[in-house]
């Protein structure tokens, strides 16, 4: 038999071999990025069994497996790592040319959809980004928590999405966008009621029988101060919960008892002195936000011009 080479992905080459199909590199780099065929269909438009269909024949042009089949999704080979290396410059250069078409100077861009956690987008983002607006950008916002708005990002429902977690893997793409420090804070009353100084002095037995506020039942935001500043497990049941830290801030306010808040979100409060910080650590706990998407250029020029103005805000956050 003749000696066949090989590429760097291991797919062996013969003179014979058609051209790959520039639509099943298309559908194959999708799900590579989106996880799952699902996903891929619904950003290409296409039904599941479609995109199935096409990614098999690709399979059977390169002779060797490209996803391993999982019920949570398709998991690329080291072959198609290799391959979507190999394409996804090119095939985004050329989708970028494809969907401006011959009209694009008339053409108004498309809404940019934009997904992060509530608190954060109404007290900062929205801001931010307001000026966007005269320069004829459209947004589409949706709040949401962080695990349903990457799997929507994945799934092509959104450009963008301000992430409260890390990403790891293949399928997006993310940058720091900004530190939140979080702070124990308390209305005046309950603050001279606990006494200047005694959390300092006496950490968190000082808050013994008063309430505790928070945004959900297991503490996740007070649990993780108590250990990093205490160096405590926090055992306390919370006496008022909203899945909003918006509520919970009101509820300090109107003096319902003490809660672990991000600064940003306080720092009108903490001028007015409608709260009090209650301690003041030399190292706070501090959370990083990130801004995820999609790897490749967005074909929406507006995308860029939201993720830009994010980036530039965020450090005054």
């Amino acid at each position: 038999m003749p000696h066949r080479k090989s590429d760097a992905s291991g797919v062996s080459r013969g003179r014979s071999r058609a051209p790959l199909d520039l639509s099943l590199l298309r559908t194959f780099l999708v799900v590579h990025r989106s996880g799952s065929f699902t996903a891929a269909a619904r950003v290409l438009g296409l039904s599941q069994p479609t995109v199935t269909t096409q990614i098999r024949s690709l399979e059977q042009q390169l002779g060797r497996e490209l996803f391993e089949r999982r019920p949570r999704g398709a998991v690329p080979t080291s072959v198609a790592d290799e391959l979507a290396a190999q394409v996804a410059a090119p095939i985004d250069a050329l989708a970028a040319v494809a969907d401006r078409g011959p009209l694009a100077a008339e053409k108004r861009p498309d809404p940019v959809h934009l997904a992060g956690p509530a608190e954060l987008v109404c007290a900062r983002v929205l801001p931010a980004l307001a000026p966007l607006t005269g320069r004829g950008v459209r947004l589409r916002v949706t709040m949401g928590l962080t695990d349903d708005l990457l799997d929507g990002l994945r799934g092509g429902r959104f450009d963008l999405v301000i992430s409260t977690v890390r990403l790891r893997g293949r399928t997006l793409v993310a940058v720091p966008l900004a530190d939140e420090e979080f702070v124990l804070v308390a209305a005046p009353a309950w603050a001279e009621r606990v006494g200047p100084g005694r959390v300092a002095a006496e950490g968190p037995a000082a808050l013994r029988g008063v309430p505790l506020l928070a945004y959900a039942d297991d503490l996740p935001i007070a649990r993780r101060y108590w250990w990093h500043v205490f160096g405590e497990r926090l055992t306390e049941e919370p006496a008022i919960t909203v899945p909003d830290l918006r509520g919970v801030l009101a509820a300090v306010v109107a003096g319902a008892g003490v809660s672990v808040l991000p600064r940003y979100l306080c720092l009108d409060a903490l001028a007015s002195g409608a709260v009090v910080p209650l301690l003041l650590p030399e190292d706070p706990p501090i959370n990083t936000r990130y801004l995820a998407q999609r790897p490749g250029t967005p074909a929406n020029p507006h995308v860029q011009l939201v993720r830009d103005l994010l980036l530039r805000s965020a450090p005054a956050w």
